[in-house]
């Protein structure tokens, strides 16, 4: 009998026989990458008032919009602490509100099943108005209205680069999925 090589017999459909999602990059690839939009606060940008979106916050509703089941739904909390190191948050805020927002879009997920581009991102900018406006009362300053005016370009700005975000969000769940091992 002869002896064939596998690598030399692959029809067009070979390459993915046999073949599993890597286990590391799987499930790495979403925590790694909110993890690093946390850090967003590092960036040597200068401004007299926010204007940063929260990047971290919007990576963490790009992949739970994108990919439902990809992060636990106590994800919300060790993400949130992270987050609090960085943004300058009381310690605390992040974790309730990354915990709170990981549950209430789950409760959307469960009672509205179907999804759309528009339905994503009505559901991320009320979620992103809702997170600014709660993070401002959080940070213990003496608010008032025009202080809160203040948070409309921050609000803007991320309502309107949301799709960039998913879109990048969706270009590194298929780097994430495209890469494989074999096993066997």
């Amino acid at each position: 009998m002869e002896q064939l090589n596998p690598s030399a017999r692959r029809d067009q459909f070979g390459s993915k026989i046999n073949r599993d999602h890597s286990p590391v990059l799987s499930h790495g690839v979403p925590w790694a990458i909110i993890l690093l939009a946390c850090m967003s606060p590092l960036l040597p940008i200068i401004a007299s008032a926010p204007l940063v979106p929260p990047l971290g916050y919007m990576f963490l509703l790009g992949w739970r919009v994108l990919r439902p089941g990809i992060l636990p739904l106590w994800a919300g909390l060790p993400i949130g602490l992270f987050d609090d190191m960085f943004s300058g948050q009381p310690l605390g805020s992040g974790a309730l509100l990354f915990s709170l927002t990981m549950i209430a879009i789950d409760l959307i997920e469960m009672r509205f099943p179907w999804r759309g581009f528009w339905q994503d991102w009505g559901v991320a900018s009320i979620f992103l108005a809702l997170y600014l406006a709660l993070a401002a009362i959080f940070s213990g300053a003496s608010l008032s209205l025009v202080q809160f005016t203040l948070i409309l370009p921050q609000l803007a700005l991320s309502i309107l680069i949301f799709p960039l975000v998913a879109q990048l969000v969706s270009l590194l769940d298929r780097f994430r999925l495209k890469r494989v091992r074999r096993f066997g």
